[in-house]
């Protein structure tokens, strides 16, 4: 019974911490570029969640493929990040980057506020739930565990596939460079003429995408209600200060142990589900305060 748990936990874990670090990467590739802490993602998020559960009942209403489910899962985070993510960036925060880090703050919240609002408005307080791509891969049996498909292997791929997909245009695609240099010195890109204010658009819109994917991956995994972007957003912030704000590959290896720590907890301390993010992330800070100072892409 106990190696069976142990199993459960370590499956539950992974899958956990890849839905985690999708959302988390993009909260510490915004600060790492703009500077921003960006407390409005929680709610691109939680959008995301529900544009796709939304296209899933779609779907299922109109006696299409369900398999169209999946691709809708992508669709639903694009179309989020790019419509708030561009919106948010070019009506607000380009008129405050260089204002004081605790107005950024304040205004980022505000929009979560907004948006939070906005998702009551639009879809209730009633919850969603759109388990289509779940039920379509099936299960797995792994020793005496059954375990679904989607959560054990279609999450954990995704999540590296974003990890590695986004290093990749980082070093080697040109406009990846290019958020590099201004990531390094936004003074020095601007004067060899680099189009900075593009650059920062681009940032955020990848960073509010990622968003936005967390959420529509989500979605089929759980009850979507209002206030689920606060329970991500926060726990976001855990892995990506955890990290080193700016830090890729650190958000993925503490999202794991973040992800690992709450699935052992929940099994076998449930009453420290909630707080053992926070005490991993408390104890890195106080090895390594210097982590939350760092900025590197």
């Amino acid at each position: 019974m106990t190696s069976q748990l142990v199993l459960i936990a370590l499956l539950d874990g992974i899958a956990y911490a890849a839905l985690v670090f999708i959302v988390s990467v993009g909260l510490t590739l915004i600060f790492g570029v703009l500077r921003v802490l960006n407390i409005a993602h929680g709610s691109l998020y939680a959008v995301g969640a529900y544009t796709a559960a939304s296209f899933g009942i779609w779907i299922a209403a109109a006696k299409i493929s369900p398999w169209l489910s999946y691709p809708t899962l992508a669709i639903a985070a694009a179309i989020v990040g790019i419509t708030l993510g561009s919106a948010i960036e070019r009506l607000l925060l380009q008129r405050i980057y260089d204002k004081e880090e605790v107005l950024q703050l304040l205004a980022t919240f505000a929009v979560f506020m907004i948006l939070d609002d906005a998702q009551r408005l639009i879809w209730g307080v009633q919850p969603y739930f759109a388990a289509t791509p779940l039920r379509l891969l099936g299960n797995v049996q792994i020793g005496a565990v059954t375990y679904t498909v989607y959560q054990i292997v279609l999450l954990p791929v995704v999540a590296v596939a974003v990890l590695v997909g986004l290093r990749f245009y980082l070093r080697y695609a040109t406009s990846g460079r290019v958020i590099l240099a201004v990531a390094e010195d936004r003074e020095a890109a601007r004067a060899i003429g680099i189009n900075v204010s593009r650059v920062y658009l681009t940032t955020f819109i990848i960073g509010a995408v990622l968003a936005a994917l967390g959420g529509s991956l989500a979605s089929p995994t759980t009850s979507i209600l209002p206030g689920m972007g606060t329970d991500m957003l926060v726990l976001s912030f855990a892995v990506a200060a955890s990290a080193g704000l700016g830090r890729i590959e650190g958000a993925a290896i503490t999202a794991l142990l973040i992800g690992l720590g709450r699935s052992v907890a929940v099994y076998w301390a449930p009453e420290l589900d909630v707080l053992v993010p926070y005490l991993i992330m408390t104890l890195v800070l106080l090895v390594r305060p210097q982590t939350f100072q760092s900025r590197r892409i």
